[in-house]
């Protein structure tokens, strides 16, 4: 039967017409694909398209030959899978280059672990010395300027941030260590 005829029968849901035309033309596009893509894509890509004839069969127009549609289909088909792929190889380009310190840094793991370790031992100091410390050290305030803004004195200041670095220092030792080995 010729692809007129079968492609006619298919469109009012003839199924055996839909296989005739997808045996006869099932290899011949998956060879044709696989000059463009992989083998193992080309057939999930023929699949695809003729899951679409089938799916589109009521709406579908050729103005052409059935041969020539189908071919011509497939060939975009590949072209578009090509450009999706070179879009996901450059979008792991640029991540891989903006995070490729990260994954090449062994301290990069090693520097958030410690950096979320002082965090906690900032937080867990008393609420007088936490905000002394911080003002301090983070705040780049003058020891005056601290105990100004508190309504201490400089030497409460000094004292809170001495013992601030106390226990600092104890909560933070393993860390320590480590960087007098390095």
């Amino acid at each position: 039967m010729e692809d007129a005829s079968l492609f006619e029968l298919m469109r009012i849901g003839n199924k055996d017409a839909f296989k005739q035309l997808f045996v006869k033309y099932y290899s011949p596009l998956c060879e044709f694909a696989s000059q463009y893509i992989p083998d193992e894509d080309s057939e999930e890509l023929i699949q695809d398209l003729m899951l679409f004839i089938w799916e589109t069969k009521e709406k579908l127009v050729i103005e052409n030959s059935l041969k020539s549609y189908l071919f011509t289909s497939a060939k975009h088909r590949c072209l578009n899978a090509i450009k999706k792929q070179i879009y996901h190889e450059r979008i792991h380009s640029i991540l891989y280059e903006k995070l490729k310190d990260q994954f090449e840094n062994p301290d990069y793991y090693f520097i958030n672990e410690l950096s979320q370790n002082i965090q906690n031992a900032i937080n867990e100091l008393p609420e007088g010395y936490r905000e002394t410390f911080t003002l301090s050290r983070f705040g780049e305030k003058t020891n005056a300027e601290v105990a100004k803004t508190l309504g201490v004195s400089i030497k409460t200041v000094e004292y809170r941030i001495s013992q601030s670095l106390k226990i600092l220092r104890i909560k933070l030792k393993d860390y320590l260590l480590l960087f007098m080995y390095l």
